[in-house]
């Protein structure tokens, strides 16, 4: 691969830092702007040298970092980036962090970011690059998702994911192991670029033996011999030739022939033939496989058999299609030998209500995964679980048995306790007026129509130079997963991609909270640093604009290149100060928000149920 790599404008707004308006901008107003060398003329490419000195001429390119050069050149390969990624991976994964003399630029910058990243690390980075740009392609499931689903499965010596796509759930069941298990991994995938990458992915992790197989595991299984302790899947869904008429009379079917339009149940039987007796399989699963008529009786016979053991159901958003809230399916292959099981229940779990993400701040998935995994767990030891209204509840089988075998968890879930009596109406409303009282004090006064200030005068000095020179500690979520440590009062929370959440001081009350994969910690020295004002100006628009990448749907923040100004201790308290307050009054905003939505829903609940009379 040689030097005459292309970058489109999306590169160099990424290069530079700025949005893709900024180098359509560029293009009109500079007359040595670069011509293009190729691509079409609604989407050019452009020489990536040409481009670095242009950037570097103009002093909006001080230094190429390695990673951004990297990227460039896989992205730019002429053999696809898909290739060249897999090249990469496979120098990774026979050198590491090192390159002959005689290698060209990309093992060169391959070898330069495994010295600063790890090789796993560095082709974390890569694939997740090529996996966002890909995005509308492929259907990923996200992290946090694939780490419930290994958290439901538990401990297992072997795992299979039958459509595995980039091996993220075999990820996920890697990094829950505790590490004394020798874990062997088996994957299939229709997409052989796809599985090539995910093998790699797997195996740069270490430790486990590694078995990733290119083809379509309906139709073509590449392990048809295969028993394993655990089958965690997110297959395709709605196939219409999944391979029905193909494989009618495949032994596969014990729990009955899926429909035509029951591609999903074709996968769940598949997860189970794969099972050792009393393996457990983890599916995500469409909500509409839980009530489709075409399904009732292989979804009877699961449950007779005792193989399906819950239903889970996840708010919008935990995984593509993001508008469905998905259901997990939690199954076990029974064991013969055992007997069958007397009064077999089954659990459904709800939390697409009480944990949906609510504007754009994303999914609570700590308090998620605790709802979920206590309740599996909990039922999981004994076989039964007391109800919670609207949350979970343990049906028993027969019950589940009628013409329609409907295993909607919130069909068959009481609903969560009534706020439409007088009594809690009555308090809602005191505790709303208290709020709103306090939000009018909170609210920050106007200022003087002859109160101006300057302007910025000051220098500033950006996140990374203050963690280079000791003054705060820079806490991510490490490309191999590892999430920064617990925040403790005082730290900075930081999100690293656009939404509703912001920028925060962790409070007295709030030590042990573990950030998310899209939030950075900042631990300020409080001799050096005072956490409100360094919350407060992270948070100003400009600050974020000029540290975010607009190379994507979802706008990431680096937060190394944040900056604050350089003031003395004293006036960053007077800042600090101001910024307190107006987090408190933005408290107190969300709170009456909140409280007036429940006490509305609230009185409507309690006149349609006629608790409440309508007045005069």
């Amino acid at each position: 691969m040689g030097e005459n790599n292309e970058v489109t404008a999306a590169g160099i707004a990424r290069l530079a830092g700025v949005g893709r308006a900024a180098v359509s901008n560029w293009r009109r107003r500079y007359e040595n702007f670069p011509r293009p060398v190729g691509g079409t003329e609604s989407s050019p490419t452009f020489s990536l040298p040409e481009i670095e000195r242009w950037l570097r001429d103009l002093g909006k390119l001080a230094e190429v970092p390695v990673r951004e050069r990297l990227w460039q050149l896989v992205e730019s390969d002429r053999e696809g980036p898909a290739d060249a990624l897999g090249r990469a991976g496979e120098q990774l994964l026979a050198r590491g962090a090192s390159a002959p003399p005689e290698a060209g630029p990309f093992a060169a910058a391959t070898a330069t970011l495994a010295a600063e990243l790890g090789p796993a690390g560095a082709y974390e980075f890569l694939l997740g690059r090529h996996l966002d740009a890909a995005a509308r392609q492929l259907t990923l499931t996200p992290p946090e998702t694939a780490a419930l689903m290994a958290a439901i499965a538990g401990p297992a010596d072997s795992v299979l994911d039958p459509a595995c796509g980039p091996c993220t759930l075999l990820a996920a069941a890697r990094a829950h192991a505790d590490g004394s298990w020798p874990v062997e991994l088996y994957g299939q995938e229709t997409d052989h670029a796809l599985a090539r990458l995910g093998g790699l992915r797997l195996a740069l992790r270490g430790t486990a033996t590694v078995h990733i197989r290119a083809g379509d595991s309906l139709l073509a299984d590449a392990f048809p011999r295969l028993s394993v302790d655990a089958v965690l899947c997110h297959p395709p869904f709605n196939e219409r030739h999944w391979g029905h008429d193909e494989l009618t009379y495949d032994p596969r079917w014990e729990y009955g022939l899926p429909a035509r339009a029951e591609s999903e149940l074709a996968w769940v039987q598949h997860a189970l033939a794969k099972l050792r007796p009393g393996g457990t399989a983890v599916l995500l699963m469409p909500p509409a496989a839980a009530s489709r008529r075409t399904g009732r009786r292989v979804r009877a016979t699961l449950l007779r058999r005792g193989a399906l053991r819950a239903v889970i159901a996840l708010p919008a958003g935990a995984a593509p299609p993001h508008a469905l809230p998905l259901h997990l399916w939690v199954l076990r292959r029974p064991d013969t030998e055992a007997g069958a099981v007397s009064n077999p229940r089954l659990l459904v779990v709800d939390t697409a209500t009480a944990h949906r993400a609510t504007g754009r701040a994303g999914l609570d998935w700590p308090a998620l995964r605790h709802t979920v995994l206590d309740a599996w767990h909990d039922f999981d030891r004994a076989g039964d679980l007391p109800e919670r209204p609207g949350v979970h509840r343990a049906l028993p089988v027969i019950d589940l048995l009628d013409d329609e075998v409907d295993l909607a968890p919130a069909r068959h879930l009481p609903p969560p306790a009534q706020t439409s009596g007088t009594a809690a109406l009555a308090a809602l409303h005191r505790e709303l007026t208290a709020t709103l009282r306090r939000g009018q004090d909170l609210a920050p006064s106007a200022p003087p129509a002859t109160a101006a200030a300057p302007g910025p005068h000051w220098s500033t000095v950006t996140i990374g130079e203050l963690a280079r020179a000791g003054a705060l500690e820079l806490h991510l979520t490490t490309a191999a997963g590892d999430p920064p440590p617990p925040a403790r009062p005082g730290d900075v929370l930081v999100p690293l991609v656009d939404g509703e959440r912001q920028t925060r001081v962790v409070g007295d009350d709030e030590g042990g909270t573990v950030p998310d994969r899209h939030t950075g910690l900042l631990r300020p020295d409080p001799e050096a640093l005072n956490p409100w004002f360094l919350a407060g100006f992270l948070r100003g628009t400009a600050n974020t604009r000029q540290a975010s990448s607009y190379a994507s749907s979802a706008t990431r923040v680096d937060i190394r290149r944040l900056r604050v100004p350089r003031l003395p201790l004293a006036t960053q308290r007077r800042y600090g100060r101001r910024f307190a307050e107006l987090a408190a009054f933005e408290t107190a905003l969300r709170r009456a928000g909140e409280l007036g939505r429940r006490l509305t829903q609230g009185t409507i609940d309690g006149l349609t149920e006629g608790t409440l009379p309508p007045g005069d």
